[in-house]
């Protein structure tokens, strides 16, 4: 697939829609989850896996541990977009990107300028009280010593992010399929496909135009229209010709 092409299309159309994973946040030097050298494949310094911790029963029953591995291994404060958040955001605002649909929870798709966000798995950037519901920014948890508690009624924070064992929050899911369903051009990057239900919603796409940039090949690859192996960020940056 080359960059010619693919330019065509999106020339072509004023109805796309992008869905991405943390291949996207990659190339912001923030690790992925599953790849060799991504999160998943280093013990922390206890003896939980990174799956035991970032799960619903962990936070609960040792938010101390969580937020300790939350802190040193899941927040990123210093990392910038990169070319594949700003090509999207250039779309958005050139009236043909409607969606960007994200697995990411570092808020780097609006820190670029893109305005229509869908965060399957929510964001560090808003943090509540479990008690009050009040709300905090990133900088109140990262400040705070041991476990962020509120000011107000002293209940714990917890992040506006989905652990395991936690749903997604379904109409933020309802709305990106209805994005997905009415969409001319899906395109799917830094994403592996694995997992459900975000993976699923490449299935409500209707149309021939089905775009997936990926480093490594995916279950998905022999349904898409264009697939395209490589940087994502290089890619969608030589498609909208970032200046």
């Amino acid at each position: 697939m080359d960059v010619s092409t693919i330019k065509k299309i999106i020339e072509g159309s004023d109805n796309i829609v992008f869905f991405g994973g943390a291949g996207v946040s990659t190339e912001s030097n923030i690790p992925d989850f599953r790849s060799a050298a991504g999160l998943y494949s280093s013990r922390y310094k206890s003896s939980f896996s990174p799956e035991e911790i970032l799960s619903h029963d962990f936070f609960i029953n040792h938010t101390l541990e969580f937020y300790d591995f939350y802190k040193n291994k899941m927040i990123y404060k210093d990392a910038k977009p990169n070319k594949a958040h700003l090509a999207l955001a250039k779309l958005e605002a050139s009236g043909k990107l409607k969606a960007v649909i994200t697995q990411n929870i570092d808020g780097l798709h609006q820190m670029a300028g893109s305005k229509k966000v869908l965060e399957l798995h929510g964001s560090i950037h808003r943090n509540y009280c479990m008690k009050c519901r009040s709300f905090y920014d990133l900088d109140h948890v990262l400040n705070s010593e041991g476990i962020p508690v509120c000011d107000k009624c002293r209940g714990i924070i917890k992040p506006d992010v989905v652990l395991y064992q936690e749903s997604l929050d379904s109409s933020v899911l309802y709305e990106a399929i209805n994005y997905i369903i009415d969409s001319d051009v899906l395109i799917v990057g830094g994403t592996s496909l694995t997992v459900y239900p975000a993976a699923g919603l490449v299935d409500y796409y209707r149309g021939n135009k089905l775009i997936l940039i990926n480093r490594t090949p995916t279950t998905f690859d022999n349904s898409a229209n264009y697939v395209h192996y490589g940087s994502i960020g290089e890619f969608l940056g030589q498609v909208v010709e970032l200046s």
